[in-house]
């Protein structure tokens, strides 16, 4: 896959002043519900690691993005978090090569915006989750039918996509969880930061197999 170098190169970047102003927060507030074997779909630069608590007893990374990989067993390198099994799988989330109910937790943060076939990552995530088990997720998503954020999401999806990883700004990653899992538990807000109003509409919460 030949992946996206220059966005890797700059995504730290672009998401630091977000990670001052509350996202390292909400990163951790819901990784804390994380626990037992967990499952990271999209991990990017490795940004939700130093958020993770003891009670992950093993951390599999996937990121199918050579570049951002890279960047991920670099950070690794610094900041794998103690006595925690962690490995990197250059996969993507729709066909994910683990058993089913194999996980106790997924976690998807900021990823199911760029899959390809976000149904299909969200149906492997469910596959793999043990029963009971929880899918953690922290996205930004497309805006209420009929408002003229909404109207722009859909305008500029395709020239956003090109600057941002191929990011897709108006999928309605709540409603399609919501047709996935039977118990879904959404909280609504706005992505912390001064970024573009394209990505402001942001979901968070859990999923239980």
């Amino acid at each position: 896959m030949a992946g996206h170098p220059i966005f890797a190169a700059i995504y730290d970047r672009l998401l630091a002043e977000s990670e001052r102003e509350g996202l390292g927060e909400l990163r951790s507030k819901l990784l804390g519900g994380a626990g037992g074997r967990t499952l990271e779909l999209g991990s990017g630069t490795g940004a939700n690691l130093e958020h993770y608590t003891s009670a992950v007893t093993e951390l599999v990374m996937t990121e199918p993005d050579p570049h951002m990989a890279r960047r991920l067993r670099a950070r690794l390198d610094d900041e794998r978090p103690s006595d925690v099994r962690v490995e990197v799988a250059e996969v993507g989330a729709e066909s994910l090569p683990f058993e089913d109910a194999s996980f106790d937790t997924v976690v998807s943060t900021l990823v199911l915006c760029t899959v390809p076939d976000a149904p299909a990552a969200v149906g492997e995530a469910h596959r793999v989750l043990k029963p009971g088990g929880m899918l953690l997720f922290l996205e930004h998503v497309r805006d209420a039918d009929g408002t003229r954020r909404a109207r722009w999401q859909d305008r500029l999806e395709r020239p956003w996509g090109w600057f941002a990883g191929a990011c897709h700004p108006n999928r309605d990653t709540g409603r399609l969880l919501a047709a996935t899992f039977a118990d879904v538990d959404i909280d609504r807000g706005e992505f912390p930061g001064s970024g573009t109003a394209l990505v402001r509409p942001l979901i968070s919460g859990t999923a239980v197999r």
